[in-house]
């Protein structure tokens, strides 16, 4: 399958939003989000325009959407944050129908690129549901390590979220802005 990957734009927002509440009423995704499909479906359309717009805005944050080529649907996103030091990728989701595709790894190229273009990020850093493995176990394969951390799950505080983080190069050796996945 083929993807383009890009950002969110400001128009955006109702395919943004119909594709975080698929992602929230995803029964295997949902344990990943802190929020749920039950208050996220009661946001009124100006707080979807104003999360589209976010990166539009310069603000420190971005999200970006893989588009499914052959549909023109919208199958999967991730944000990051810039939070100086760190670069936090939040909001991850694949449609189950392209899960294992690679669209997962070009989510996380954008995320990175967009990082590496950040003058202070030195590092990824994201958190996984104790009982998520599966996005662990993509997480590890493109080099992301739990450094021991948790933070508790907001909707169930019993229950962990790893910290795991992945280290940029330096910025030497980092591409140039250019190169960035668009």
């Amino acid at each position: 399958m083929a993807y383009k990957i890009r950002a969110v734009l400001a128009e955006d927002w109702a395919l943004l939003r119909e594709l975080r509440l698929a992602a929230l009423a995803d029964p295997v995704a949902s344990v990943a989000f802190n929020e749920t499909y039950e208050l996220s479906s009661l946001r009124g359309d100006d707080f979807w325009r104003r999360r589209a717009a976010q990166g539009t805005q310069g603000s420190l944050a971005e999200t970006f959407v893989g588009e499914d080529e052959e549909e023109g649907r919208w199958v999967g996103s991730a944000t990051v944050l810039d939070e100086g030091e760190s670069a936090h990728v939040v909001g991850v989701y694949v449609r189950p129908a392209h899960r294992g595709s690679g669209l997962a790894a070009q989510l996380f190229q954008a995320v990175e690129d967009w990082a590496c273009e950040r003058p202070r990020v030195k590092r990824m850093l994201l958190h996984v549901h104790e009982h998520n493995p599966r996005a662990e176990g993509f997480y590890r394969k493109i080099g992301y390590v739990r450094t021991g951390g948790f933070v508790s799950d907001p909707k169930a505080p019993v229950l962990k979220e790893f910290e795991m983080v992945r280290e940029l190069p330096p910025r030497s050796s980092r591409r140039s802005p250019g190169a960035a996945v668009r």
